[in-house]
């Protein structure tokens, strides 16, 4: 299986979340515009890619008779379902430059718990989850 586009679409939600972090140092109230616009963007960009995964990857993995990729692959879902809640209550939030620019404080909170977790995940997919499907050389 050919997981080169999930892996370039984790590139690119890793670069907004840095941007993201980037806008944050420099500044929430004042860059809240900015802020809300790569709010949005990764919403998109993570939408995206989670349906791709719950369309293809995962439903791939489960039929594939190899039990470890299943058990992978289910721990690996079952786990985004909270991620993703948390992310989608996130970007609902503070996609706007006025509730940003109304409470920098509450956003950074926010974006520093729920962005780590979107982060820590990614990561632990390109370094384990993603090598572990490549390793099986799946044809899908």
């Amino acid at each position: 299986m050919n997981i080169d586009k999930f892996k370039h679409q984790h590139i690119d939600i890793l670069s907004s979340i840095t941007r993201l972090r980037q806008l944050s140092r420099e500044g929430v109230a004042e860059n809240a515009a900015a802020i809300a616009a790569q709010v949005v963007q990764v919403s998109g960009l993570a939408k995206l890619h989670l349906a791709g995964e719950d369309r293809n990857l995962y439903p791939a993995l489960e039929e594939s008779g190899d039990a470890r990729l299943v058990r992978m692959s289910r721990a690996y879902r079952d786990e985004m379902k909270d991620i993703a809640q948390a992310y989608l209550g996130f970007a609902a939030r503070w996609n706007t430059a006025r509730q940003v620019a109304l409470e920098p404080d509450g956003f950074r909170t926010d974006a520093n718990l729920v962005l780590r977790r979107l982060f820590e995940r990614i990561q632990r997919e390109d370094r384990e989850f993603y090598p572990a499907v490549d390793a099986a050389a799946l044809v899908a």
